[in-house]
């Protein structure tokens, strides 16, 4: 039976099987999800059983479980490792969204849910392109697959465990769907991701909050110093202002920055889709440069003070921030991480006390178009959407992508299938029906192309 056939008989089983994980609130950041973990664990490892794993079970860790799966057909053969996540961003803000977050809908050719495409779409992708290749006794690779709960807070249990279970993880290559394309008819296979430095900073002042009006204009407010130390840390080319910052940014090659400037870019469709009047980044730098091959710094939430109703006349005592760098090839998170750290208590004033915490971090990961397994990847594109792929480095960060080269030996080919559109992250995530299907079609044809 050809794929299509396939997808079209089996679609309501597949749809059922997905939004059985969709309907469980795997949110890894927030600890009242602790036994949802678990749940989405034991129904991965039902389904990878189900779809034709000759073993599944689920491993522990420092922190949420893994589960792990694996098919063997020959000792002769490659062996193919499928990561993915079953963990979600939380949902909030809850009153943006059109459908219940963890009820999927389906509404004019998509499906709406949280995880719709980050990651459990994608995910069931890769899983019945497995199930089809089993069934139809296809499959010429070995298989295995590793499936996580703790990317989405930066898969802080999954370094020890790739170092712990080296031999059971051992593979030829590393396949992964949980990036994104350039658009629906402009299909794209990302070759490069950002690293990530993040921190959360604490700034506190007086020892308790303080009446505005009799201390006002005497004590320093700490939302006010936190705001100024803040907006420092870019200068007005949008530079990163910490010392050292830039030592070990490789420019990026003229032949590249050719390459990048002949994808398809409407910018007045890019912000028209953000609702923004005008663009904003490094000076020097295009727009797509600037998001995949440069670094960058965002303040990701700031709080502190009185933000209930009314008016409440207060200087606070403290205040609070999560920041984050976007990260490039050859920076490394850690070295970064302290440089920052170093140059906020340097700029500190004495009325306050400065507290920085990191977070979660990782590097940045460059994949060669020149492998098997990414021309494998190319042709499955070109089978399901009828065109050549182009290759881009893309801005998000998967941490555990040069982890998995550092410990495992082993390159990674990051075939997704998310759209920008698919708003994942955001209220509202979705994916269409048509790219799910056209992605079991891609991974199909890789499995094919791959032995």
């Amino acid at each position: 039976m050809e794929i299509k056939e396939y997808i079209k008989q089996n679609e309501k089983r597949i749809l059922d099987e997905l939004f059985s994980l969709i309907r469980i609130p795997s949110i890894s950041a927030m600890q009242e999800h602790k036994p949802d973990m678990m749940r989405c664990a034991e129904r991965w490892k039902e389904l990878l059983l189900e779809a034709g794993a000759d073993r599944a079970e689920i491993m522990p860790s420092a922190g949420n479980p893994l589960v792990y799966a694996e098919k063997h057909v020959s000792d002769d053969a490659k062996t193919i490792l499928i990561y993915a996540h079953y963990d979600v961003m939380p949902v909030e803000p809850l009153e943006l969204w059109h459908s219940a977050p963890f009820e999927p809908e389906v509404r004019d050719g998509h499906i709406w849910a949280r995880g719709a495409d980050d990651d459990k779409g994608q995910s069931m992708i890769q899983v019945k392109a497995f199930e089809y290749m089993v069934k139809e006794g296809l499959l010429r690779n070995n298989v295995k697959f590793i499936f996580e709960g703790e990317e989405e807070i930066g898969s802080p249990s999954l370094n020890a465990f790739l170092k712990e279970h080296k031999d059971l993880l051992k593979a030829d290559i590393i396949l992964v769907s949980d990036t994104s394309m350039l658009g629906a008819d402009l299909p794209s296979l990302t070759t490069g991701l950002r690293g990530l430095a993040y921190w959360e900073i604490e700034v506190t002042g007086p020892n308790r909050d303080l009446h505005s009006g009799h201390f006002g204009g005497a004590v320093a407010n700490p939302i006010n110093v936190l705001c100024r130390m803040l907006a420092d840390l870019q200068d007005n080319d949008g530079r990163i202002t910490v010392p050292g910052f830039y030592d070990d940014v490789l420019p990026v090659p003229q032949a590249e920055r050719d390459m990048i400037a002949q994808i398809p870019f409407d910018e007045a469709k890019y912000k028209a889709a953000i609702g923004v009047k005008a663009l904003k980044g490094e000076t020097g730098y295009t727009t797509l440069e600037r998001n995949s091959c440069r670094p960058s710094f965002d303040i990701c939430g700031i709080w502190g003070g009185y933000i209930g109703e009314g008016a409440k006349t207060v200087l606070p005592s403290k205040a609070y921030a999560k920041v984050s760098c976007r990260l490039v090839a050859n920076q490394n998170h850690e070295k970064v991480s302290q440089q920052f750290i170093d140059h906020l208590n340097s700029v500190t004033p004495d009325y306050v006390t400065l507290k920085v915490t990191p977070l979660h971090g990782g590097e940045g990961y460059v994949c060669p178009i020149d492998l098997p397994a990414y021309k494998a990847a190319e042709k499955g594109f070109a089978k399901a959407f009828g065109k050549q792929p182009l290759a881009v480095r893309r801005g998000g960060s998967i941490p555990i992508i040069s982890d998995f080269e550092q410990i495992l030996g082993v390159k990674t080919v990051l075939m997704g299938f998310g759209l920008e559109s698919n708003a994942i992250h955001s209220p509202n995530e979705n994916i269409p029906l048509d790219i799910l299907r056209r992605g079991i079609e891609a991974v199909v044809e890789f499995h094919k192309c791959y032995c």
